[in-house]
């Protein structure tokens, strides 16, 4: 494995770098054309089929795609020379990341929050922060990654390998969770948004690779379809603050109730996964990006879901947008710690 170049500020392109703006400036005009053109917004919310908002399903597949051509199957194998940072990331992920946001949903909506929130909104907001975290991150982690020197090829390991159980673990764990919630699970939607959003995307994004052979022209190709996503993600966001404004203008409070179990999960996550690879003496070049991997999110995944199960004027696509929000923010104060804390983990090899 070889190490990532250097982070610098150059590292993070001006939508990574920017993306709480971005976000914040979407949904600001989402409101803006949800007061001054309801009809054209309420238009987009009736474009559906089977549950599925066709507008929505085009801009979550311009996404996701982009994503998905990053995972190499082929780089999957030498992973088990090292294995501990990635059964480090798949058990956080997978065993505990997805229970704790439970909880904490459950805990701050139903109890700490109670008497600020109807209880059929509370329920709404428990689902989206489910749908959260139960999609670990796919893209954004190759930047966290390398603002910690991480190591580039096992990181990518570290995200394919969770993608591929994200196709067969994502539905039964969100389906277990929402039922705990009392929440009624639309089996047949959840399956389909999942097959939509997760396996057909996953399996583009290998077919493209093998079209275009070498990892010169695919990753060519990646950097020509990344503004895909940029578009995507603000394009989804408008539409739903478009059609959450009266809701958030009536209660703006609501943005910041539903950010602080999100961000509580996140420095928690990261705190367990990282204090666990420091005490397995895991190289900081892969404990870094094994952290990131679980305290980041699939936000992607999580709106376009809440839509599917919800709708898109939810309070759990509402919620989901909010992690949107302050994840870069956390992020990138993780990643600072992680820069300042290097030199107490090995950098040797491992066993």
């Amino acid at each position: 494995m070889t190490d990532a170049p250097d982070p610098n500020p150059a590292a993070l392109g001006p939508f990574e770098r920017w993306l709480t703006l971005w976000v914040a400036l979407a949904m600001l005009a989402g409101l803006v054309v949800g007061n001054l053109a309801p009809g054209l917004v309420g238009a987009v919310a009736g474009a559906e089929v089977a549950s599925i908002n066709l507008v929505v399903a085009v801009l979550i597949w311009a996404m996701v795609y982009p994503m998905m051509i990053a995972v190499d199957l082929g780089a999957v194998a030498g992973v088990w020379k090292q294995p501990r940072g990635l059964l480090i990331t798949l058990a956080v992920n997978w065993l505990v990341k997805p229970f704790t946001m439970a909880l904490l949903a459950v805990l701050f909506f139903e109890h700490v929050f109670a008497g600020w929130i109807d209880p059929e909104d509370a329920q709404q907001y428990i689902a989206g922060l489910i749908l959260l975290g139960a999609a670990p991150c796919t893209a954004m982690v190759f930047v966290w990654s390398q603002l910690t020197r991480g190591d580039a090829t096992y990181t990518l390991v570290q995200v394919s390998v969770n993608d591929l159980i994200m196709v067969v673990a994502f539905t039964p764990i969100v389906a277990l969770l929402l039922g705990v919630t009392d929440i009624v699970v639309p089996w047949q939607t959840l399956i389909l948004a999942t097959v939509l959003y997760v396996v057909l995307p996953l399996a583009a994004g290998l077919l493209t690779r093998r079209m275009l052979g070498a990892q010169a022209a695919i990753d060519a190709f990646g950097r020509r379809v990344k503004p895909w996503s940029v578009t995507g993600l603000i394009a989804t966001v408008a539409i739903l603050f478009g059609l959450q404004g009266e809701v958030i203008l009536d209660r703006p409070l609501i943005i910041a109730l539903i950010a602080v179990p999100i961000i509580l999960q996140s420095y928690g996550i990261f705190a367990l996964a990282y204090g666990a690879a420091w005490l397995m003496k895991v190289p900081h070049r892969i404990a870094a990006p094994c952290a990131m991997i679980g305290t980041s999110n699939f936000f992607e995944l999580a709106v376009a879901v809440a839509i599917s199960l919800f709708g898109l004027n939810s309070g759990a696509a509402l919620a989901t947008v909010v992690g949107v929000l302050v994840e870069v923010p956390v992020m990138l104060t993780l990643v600072a710690f992680a820069n300042r804390t290097r030199a107490r983990f090995p950098e040797r090899p491992l066993p």
